[in-house]
């Protein structure tokens, strides 16, 4: 099981939309996959910095759970929502594995 850890770098005057753009995602994630921890945005310190963390088996699994997140009705308007609004400035994604 690896854990994919997405980074955002969000405008600070749009946290709402982040929010929205975050709750497209609590199905169609779990839908297409992969087992979402949540999304996480600005509370204190950064107002710029959000988080969304998720687990996956493998990465081919992610390659598998990518493809069905594009062809997701949800994850197709997530997409389009974020496009329209530009909210998110820049997207990092890395992938850890919890060391027991």
């Amino acid at each position: 099981m690896i854990t994919c850890v997405i980074r955002y770098d969000i405008d600070p005057a749009q946290p709402e939309q982040f929010a929205e753009y975050a709750r497209f995602w609590n199905d169609a994630i779990p839908r297409c996959g992969a087992d979402l921890i949540g999304y996480f945005g600005p509370h204190e310190g950064s107002a710029t910095t959000a988080y969304a963390l998720y687990n996956i088996a493998d990465l081919a699994a992610y390659e598998t759970y990518r493809a069905r997140l594009r062809e997701d009705p949800v994850g197709r308007e997530a997409f389009a929502f974020a496009r329209a609004n530009r909210f998110i400035r820049r997207e990092d994604r890395i992938f850890l594995k919890a060391i027991r």
